[in-house]
């Protein structure tokens, strides 16, 4: 029997320190490469991804209209049109509330400030003072000469953005409209391109999969956020805040960003409050109420209806949220958990990632004999 010199098990020791460390180093540049693309491309890969999500959500229906004898092509330019008739008729009439608040900047800002100034009395104290100071050093050089370089406005730079976000609303309902018409041909691609039946079974039963769960999830959190949108605005016509529909439309967009959305909410509505109300105490009103609207819905509403098979871990929800909010603004953040419960289906099915999945859960839950007959 031959014997492993310790020179040569220190040897063997070190190359598999050296592959583990070659594999970890492989695997970092390959993510440091994929975030690069996802950030430098984003003008492309957000409406894609955004379209290909409202597939999901809409293909259901194409395929009941299509056992009922309506075409594909037909119900999905339908779907589009109405798509883009909702998108267009919100914009409508929330732009002049909209472009107002946004001229009322400056003057609401003011009366915040005025409203807020007897809670930070000391620190006005210590800013009149430097800036007396200041004062005193201007007057005794008063030959210097200032150049102020004005900042575009808030409009003018909505409508510099407006052209590139037109595009990228048009090249979503443009790709959404050939998604739908082609029904079921990305099934019919898949099956043809895996080697093996067990593959072709197990590649379509993720297919169907991510779009059932997904599609189901979507619908519930829009019924719920639309929910949540209506009873907003009717609670900030009651207590007579201002344009209480766009408040509600606002609750129900920034809640399919969990956690973030209402918080943000209850800062923006809490500000217009302090503009709209005589007394503090009547400026608290609006944001409790908010603030208790979107913490029944968080805590009770959204855990009864969605139900625990999608409920996902909070840290790897907040960490999805900021890192594709980080990525692609508000629209990442709000896709950011449907993409999450994609990758959680398919760690699902593929053997190897099943330590993914137990992380993307919120708990340990038993095992379905589906998924382990994969």
């Amino acid at each position: 029997m031959s014997k492993v010199l310790p020179e040569q098990g220190e040897a063997g020791g070190h190359q598999s320190l050296l592959d583990q460390t070659a594999k970890v180093s492989v695997i970092g540049i390959f993510l440091i490469l994929i975030g690069g693309v996802l950030f430098f491309a984003k003008d492309f890969l957000l409406p894609v991804s955004l379209a290909f999500l409202i597939a999901l959500v809409l293909s259901p229906v194409v395929r009941y209209l299509r056992r009922r004898g309506i075409p594909e092509g037909l119900s999905a330019l339908v779907l589009v049109l109405c798509l883009f008739a909702g998108i267009g008729a919100a914009a409508y009439g929330l732009s002049g509330p909209v472009a107002q608040w946004v001229a009322d900047a400056p003057k609401h800002a003011r009366e915040i400030q005025y409203k807020i100034s007897s809670l930070r009395r000391p620190v006005e104290a210590v800013v009149e003072a430097s800036k007396r100071v200041e004062a005193l050093a201007e007057s005794d050089d008063s030959s210097t000469q200032k150049v102020v370089l004005a900042e575009p406005g808030l409009i003018a730079r909505a409508a510099t953005g407006a052209p590139e976000a037109v595009a990228k609303i048009g090249l979503t309902l443009v790709l959404l409209l050939f998604l739908l018409a082609s029904g079921d041909l990305f099934y019919e691609k898949l099956v043809k391109s895996l080697p093996t039946f067990s593959d072709k079974r197990r590649g379509v039963r993720i297919a169907r999969e991510v779009e059932r769960e997904v599609s189901r999830y979507l619908l519930t959190v829009a019924c719920i956020n639309a929910g949540l949108g209506i009873a907003v605005g009717i609670a900030m016509y009651v207590v007579g805040m201002p344009n209480p529909a766009l408040w509600g439309l606002t609750a129900a967009v920034l809640n399919f960003v969990p956690y973030l959305g209402a918080l943000i909410g209850i800062v923006v509505v809490a500000a217009v409050g302090l503009v709209s109300y005589d007394t503090l105490g009547q400026a608290l009103v609006p944001p409790l109420i908010y603030a208790a609207l979107t913490t029944l819905e968080g805590q009770l509403v959204t855990p009864l209806l969605v139900g625990r098979r999608l409920e996902m871990n909070a840290v790897a929800v907040f960490i999805a949220v900021a890192f594709w909010g980080w990525l692609w603004g508000i629209v990442g953040a709000i896709i950011a958990v449907p993409m999450l419960v994609v990758v959680r289906i398919f760690a699902d099915h593929v053997e190897g990632l099943g330590a993914l999945s137990q992380f993307l859960a919120a708990r340990d839950t038993p095992a379905d004999p589906e998924k382990e007959d994969t």
